[in-house]
């Protein structure tokens, strides 16, 4: 299936510079109707679900896909419409929160790396360690409470050194069968300002808001220069960044169903055949099945 954008365009440079600005938030829409893209969203739906197949047939791969953006980017909605055909059993859904006590007491890459998928599944990290070198970066209580001794926390070096061990620990991951896709949903602030608007007007939307959500629109430029800087640093030739227009939801649902179904075909598994004893055994269980099989179109006796 084919988009009428080039997905590939998206795609953050290893070693370029990011400025969020020359990047764009929306595009023209890619389906004329809600039924055509509600079609096309059911294609590339119906591709990741067999392509997962394989993948768990074969056993040796993983797929890593991180979704990152600011508050109503649009993240739960990305893991419900586009991964709602592949089977609960070969995908993992990970959502991660501010970290608990038992996290704190760990280095700030523990939590998630006990969570990454088994070979042969999807794992989903709706937020994910990335937070550590974004939200950690703009709020400094939220890096003052980890106990880091003192002179590992010299916020001149910190950062530079959290996305070298990123980069590390992403290479480290994709030389040993998983691999890794990384969007970022590239929202505008006026749209972030109407959706977080229809969240107040629509009373079943209302639990979705609370005052602590503005915190993050309040320091929307420290957040932009946050992932200006994590973006640059971290976005490599095997684990790269992806900057999606989320603007529009459809548009950033298709885009980011193409750029799941090129991952997966990019993984060269193979569907396990059956040796020459193996098919011997099935050919035994052939005969044992259709030994005494009733007829066709006649019923047995109960």
């Amino acid at each position: 299936m084919k988009l009428p954008v080039d997905v590939d365009r998206f795609r953050v440079r290893a070693g370029a510079p990011v400025i969020l600005d020359d990047w764009p938030t929306s595009l023209p829409a890619m389906c004329a109707t809600k039924s055509a893209y509600r079609e096309l969203l059911s294609q590339f739906r119906e591709e990741i679900g067999a392509l997962q197949g394989v993948l768990y047939a074969d056993g040796r791969w993983s797929l890593l896909l991180i979704i990152q953006g600011m508050d109503t980017a649009g993240k739960d909605g990305v893991i419900k419409h586009v991964m709602s055909g592949v089977s609960p059993q070969g995908t993992h859904v990970v959502a991660f929160g501010p970290p608990s006590a038992e996290e704190l007491r760990h280095d700030f890459l523990w939590r998630a790396l006990i969570r990454l998928p088994e070979r042969g599944r999807i794992g989903i990290f709706n937020r994910s360690y990335y937070e550590e070198v974004l939200i950690a970066r703009v709020d400094p209580d939220v890096l003052a409470r980890q106990p880091l001794p003192p002179q590992l926390g010299d916020p001149d070096e910190i950062w530079r050194q959290r996305y070298r061990d990123i980069v590390n620990v992403e290479d480290y991951l994709t030389r040993n069968g998983t691999r890794i896709l990384k969007i970022f949903l590239h929202l505008s602030k006026e749209e972030q300002r109407q959706r977080l608007l229809s969240r107040i007007d629509d009373p079943k939307k209302n639990w979705k808001l609370s005052p602590s959500d503005l915190e993050g629109r309040r320091h929307w430029l420290a957040y932009r220069s946050a992932y200006e800087d994590a973006l640059a640093s971290t976005s490599t030739d095997s684990a790269p960044w992806y900057a999606v227009p989320a603007d529009d939801k459809r548009n950033a649902r298709l885009l980011i169903s193409k750029l799941v179904v090129d991952a997966l075909k990019n993984i060269p598994f193979r569907i396990p055949t059956a040796g020459a004893a193996h098919r011997r055994e099935l050919e035994t269980l052939r005969r044992e099945l259709t030994a005494g099989a009733p007829k066709r179109g006649k019923r047995p006796k109960r």
